[in-house]
């Protein structure tokens, strides 16, 4: 069926235009200003029309969590991203047994046609690979060394669905695993880490091309000790992940950090848990109890444990409070990570790119959401 949506504010990657937006058989067909002749009209009534959003580190929300590994679970989460306007994730594990986690990726795989929501794209490996000084909410008792067999004990049944995958460089052993997973086309990130600028730097040199809840969980710029914190921002090629609810990263040391690495290569990031979409109270991750109040994730010890952000109140934040025009803030959770993941018919309004779409206010709030060309909410 052909469809057209009219009277949208187009957001582009560099800018908005008022221009229709033409789509077929789940893909963008046209982008002009030409008159619609016998397709299907969506009368955008002044919204913003902007790609679907894509978070590529998300645990679970609305009572669901990645490592419960069932078709329900994952299809609740991806019916629950939906709503928030996000079209397509990474479910995201944490440090837990590899049996587990096996399990995990497991689920994800045999469920990714299954999901009646946002797209599983893939696997986000959240650990084992960390350092136990900034192992924030995850379990050191579950931390294993940073080896080949010990990747591929988790990952050897579906080693091509594994998108992205955090882990310590200072760790011994990880820079050759990193380099491992680099000609796998594993997107590798560095994060819960105590590594040193120079430990950092190899890393990069080596094939790791993105920092975890950047700030969050990892060495921080020092004027005599740079750390992984310093590394991510003077590292042009380096994607740099951003929690943006708030709580976790204050506005204007996000501000900083938007300025070093320009609208290219900021990506907001969610890390919600189950808690997300639901009242304050008590959760769990990895076993762990999480107590949330007015909004923030703590275990017991007081550690942030994650987030209960919805993405599209992240790149609100991003608009609201880092002063950048709406398309980069956009940009931050669509073109931005669909190009960390290689994937370039994603996160954009432009020919031939998948339908993914939808319409938003001036608060970013979801109208409607269109995935593959259908409307899914709204409407």
């Amino acid at each position: 069926m052909k469809n057209v949506i009219i009277n949208g504010k187009v957001i582009l990657e560099d800018s908005i235009k008022e221009l229709n937006v033409f789509f077929e058989n789940g893909k963008i067909t046209e982008v002009s200003n030409r008159v619609p002749t016998d397709e299907t009209v969506i009368d955008a009534k002044g919204l913003y029309v902007a790609p679907g959003m894509i978070d590529v580190h998300t645990h679970g929300r609305n009572g669901s969590d990645t490592m419960y590994a069932t078709f329900k679970d994952l299809n609740n989460i991806s019916v629950s991203e939906l709503k928030t306007g996000v079209t397509s994730f990474l479910p995201t594990t944490m440090t837990m047994p590899a049996e587990d986690i096996k399990k995990a990726i497991a689920a994800g795989y045999d469920n990714k046609d299954k999901v009646e929501g946002a797209k599983i794209l893939g696997m986000h490996l959240e650990g084992p690979f960390f350092s136990v000084k900034y192992k924030g909410a995850q379990p050191e008792e579950c931390m294993i060394a940073p080896t080949v067999e010990n990747y591929l004990s988790f990952a050897g049944d579906h080693p091509d669905f594994v998108k992205k995958i955090s882990l310590a460089p200072e760790i011994e052993g990880a820079v050759d695993l990193i380099k491992y997973l680099r000609e796998q086309n594993v997107v590798v990130s560095m994060g819960h880490t105590d590594a040193t600028y120079e430990e950092a730097v190899k890393a990069i040199e080596a094939g790791a091309t993105s920092g975890t809840h950047t700030y969050n969980a990892m060495t921080p710029l020092k004027h005599r000790e740079p750390g992984v914190v310093g590394a991510v921002m003077l590292h042009d090629e380096v994607y740099a992940e951003l929690i943006l609810d708030g709580i976790h990263v204050s506005f204007p040391a996000a501000k900083i950090l938007s300025k070093m690495k320009g609208a290219d290569k900021l990506i907001l990031i969610t890390d919600s848990l189950e808690a997300a979409m639901l009242p304050d109270g008590t959760y769990e991750l990895g076993n762990q109890k999480v107590y949330v109040k007015d909004g923030q994730a703590r275990l017991k010890s007081g550690n942030l444990a994650g987030s209960t952000a919805n993405l599209n109140q992240c790149v609100r934040n991003a608009y609201k409070h880092l002063d950048l025009p709406l398309y980069e803030a956009i940009g931050y959770a669509t073109k931005n990570p669909a190009d960390h993941l290689g994937l370039k018919d994603y996160g954009r309004i432009k020919e031939g790119c998948v339908a993914d779409l939808i319409l938003i206010d001036d608060e970013i709030d979801i109208k409607r959401v269109i995935l593959n060309g259908e409307t899914k909410i709204g409407g």
